[in-house]
């Protein structure tokens, strides 16, 4: 068959446009029939590894060979890094110049007269089955090198150079050209890699254009560098997140930064007939001394809960290539700079666990004591109680955006806690209030045309109040349309949701101890005139009324009550009595106050002055029409009177509704309404 490389499988994106609309030629001793695949060397198989974040010396074939080698317990072939150099110095005709605390070391080697061509096909098969597009074998030599070792490095054409490279952190707004043809703005927190005059590379990220590798170019200078991982990682996100920075991100080895740097020169003088130029230019800080941590084989054994023998404990360290010392029960393990996710005791523990095999730790039963817990159910209660009075429960995110924060919060309240790296506008904010994430919710459930919405959520708000950060439990409910509690059903107004309050405080053991005030300052979205202050012990727990008509055009109610403070409330012991068998007695009272004067007073007045055989009182009319004065309101009560000892005469009622009246008219100037 004709056949073009895209016809026998391979990616588009490796491809040239003669790989992709050509007929590839196969070799002269190729055979008729056989597998071309084969033939081509593509036929390998390839593994996929995923690995954890902390693992960032596994993203190396050399650092996987370690791996395995440690596991099969096999030693690690040596690379090989020579190359002959002739007997020029670079340092002669080139410098380097690091003008900031972000790079930790860079290397620079030089080598003249290579020869651009196509890569051997070892290289370029490797590439491809690691996902980068081969381009040439001076270009693809830094990429394998990469694999190879872990170490990013970066060829610029030194005849574009001007005999230096300078390590800096970009001027604000400076212009960049990256190696893909896009011009970059960069900020000051990006590093930059110039030419002493301009920038020519995004460091840790990519090169740019000017000084890029083309089919011309005879003369390289290489670098190798570490620069600082959280900048790469800000700058990558920001602009391109490539292989390199990837592997900048989670750390380096210096050691590995001279072996990489070796290795490229030993594959540029192999495949790209390249003369290495003598010396290194080198600015080093690091330290590349193996990290010392001690250990003892007592602590191994209790953290992994297994009896270990000491000898497979120290097999372990062997295979895994550190070096060790004993002194009686420490050990003193020298952990090699390639292995930066290790520096502390129980990062060795983890070694072990993983050299002797997970699957050797037998599980057991623990044996300690037992004590009855503490766990709050208090919380699980409440839940419970909104759902019995006929709510549904919501989970929703903690994170809003800026606008929502800000909303069902007083004016003096609202100081955002926004995250510094969001992984959405949309989620870019702590909520301080629980009631923005349940509107969402009524809008999502009236968008699809649901009309009742009984919803409450417990969870976390948090808050920032000059430089203290906090967190605080709330619970809040949003009501709308019809409220079903049992078999019957009500539309939702203020005092369906006042009740629910009410049930809720009384359950936990508040009876008497709250009220409702009208709002000291008023929050935007709530009616101004339809709103109230939850009050216990003299101290605002939350927040209860009606959505703003600005805000919802249909009518929703809603509350929120911040948990901590109300249950930092201590409640007395539930008190029980046995229900009267006796008849209880009801009276009507209609009184005319100022208009200023509140219904609370009024009831608090009545309770003091009927004392204890007033058991229940109702408001059952408001009237401020005809007959009343202008300044002026009538307020009309239902009372029930009751004693647990005896059927109450006439002439006790009669007497105690004369001394509410009387204490009405001398304390609120009350008058009986004719």
């Amino acid at each position: 068959m004709l056949c073009s490389m895209q016809e026998l499988g391979l990616e588009s994106k490796f491809l040239t446009d003669a790989d992709k609309n050509g007929i590839h030629e196969l070799p002269q001793d190729a055979k008729v029939g056989e597998n071309p695949i084969k033939l081509l060397d593509l036929e390998d198989e390839v593994i996929d590894f995923e690995l954890t974040a902390n693992r960032g010396d596994l993203l190396s074939i050399l650092g996987m060979a370690h791996e395995i080698g440690a596991i099969y317990d096999k030693p690690v072939k040596p690379m090989d890094v020579s190359y002959r150099e002739n007997k020029e110095d670079i340092n002669d005709t080139f410098k380097l110049k690091i003008a900031t605390n972000n790079c930790s070391i860079f290397l620079s080697k030089k080598v003249k007269n290579v020869t651009i061509q196509e890569s051997p096909a070892f290289i370029k098969n490797r590439l491809m089955a690691s996902g980068i597009r081969p381009i040439n074998n001076v270009v693809d030599i830094s990429n394998y090198v990469m694999l190879e070792t872990g170490q990013p490095l970066h060829f610029y054409d030194a005849d574009a150079l001007k005999g230096i490279l300078e390590v800096r952190m970009a001027n604000k707004d400076e212009e960049l050209t990256t190696l893909d043809g896009i011009k970059r703005n960069l900020s000051s927190d990006d590093i930059v890699i110039s030419d002493g005059t301009k920038a020519i590379g995004l460091a840790g990220v990519m090169g740019g254009l000017d000084t890029e590798i083309e089919e011309t170019t005879k003369n390289i200078i290489i670098e190798a560098a570490i620069f600082d991982a959280v900048k790469v990682r800000y700058t990558s996100k920001k602009i391109l997140r490539s292989e390199a920075s990837s592997r900048f991100e989670k750390g380096l080895d210096p050691n590995r930064t001279y072996l990489a740097i070796n290795r490229a020169c030993h594959m540029l003088e192999q495949y790209a007939n390249a003369e290495i130029v003598g010396g290194m230019a080198v600015y080093d800080t690091t330290n590349k001394e193996d990290k010392k941590i001690d250990i003892t084989f007592q602590k191994i054994t209790d953290i992994l809960g297994l009896d270990i023998p000491k000898e497979s404990i120290l097999d372990a360290f062997r295979r895994l290539g550190f070096t060790y010392e004993v002194n009686q029960n420490t050990i003193t393990v020298s952990v090699p700079t390639r292995r930066i996710d290790i520096s502390i005791p129980e990062d060795l523990i983890e070694e072990v666990g993983r050299i002797y095999g997970v699957d050797n730790i037998e599980g057991i039963l623990p044996v300690l004591p037992l004590k009855m817990g503490s766990y709050d159910k208090t919380t699980r209660q409440i839940r419970n109680k909104m759902v019995d009075l006929g709510l549904n429960e919501t989970l929703s995110y903690i994170l809003v955006n800026e606008k929502e924060a800000k909303q069902f919060m007083k004016d003096d309240q609202v100081e955002t806690l926004k995250l510094l790296d969001p992984l959405t506008e949309e989620r870019n904010t702590l909520r301080a209030s629980i009631l923005p994430s349940l509107y969402k919710i009524y809008e999502y459930n009236t968008a699809r045309n649901v009309k009742d919405v009984s919803i409450f959520e417990i969870g976390k708000s948090f808050y920032k109040k000059g430089e203290t950060y906090g967190e605080e439990r709330k619970i809040a409910a949003l009501l709308s349309g019809e409220y079903y509690f049992g078999i019957t059903s009500k539309k939702v107004d203020f005092y369906v949701v006042k009740g629910i309050v009410e049930e809720l405080l009384d359950y936990l053991g508040y009876a008497g101890r709250y009220s409702f005030f009208l709002p000291k300052e008023t929050i935007e979205e709530f009616h101004p005139g339809q709103s109230a202050e939850i009050n216990l012990n003299g101290e605002n727990i939350g927040i209860i009324g009606k959505i703003h008509p600005k805000k919802a055009h249909n009518d929703v109610f809603a509350f929120e009550i911040n948990l901590d403070t109300l249950l930092s409330k201590k409640t007395g012991k539930m008190k029980y009595k046995e229900i009267s068998k006796y008849p209880v007695v009801k009276k009507d009272l209609s009184i005319v106050v100022k208009k200023e004067t509140t219904n609370e007073e009024i009831q608090k007045q009545i309770k003091k002055s009927a004392g204890s055989l007033l058991v229940g009182i109702k408001v059952f009319d408001l009237y401020t029409g005809a007959n009343i004065e202008k300044d002026k309101k009538s307020i009309s009560y239902s009372l029930e009177f009751n004693a647990s000892d005896r059927t109450l005469t006439d002439e006790e009622i009669n007497k105690i509704l004369e001394k509410i009246i009387a204490d009405l008219e001398k304390g609120l100037t009350a008058e009986l309404r004719k």
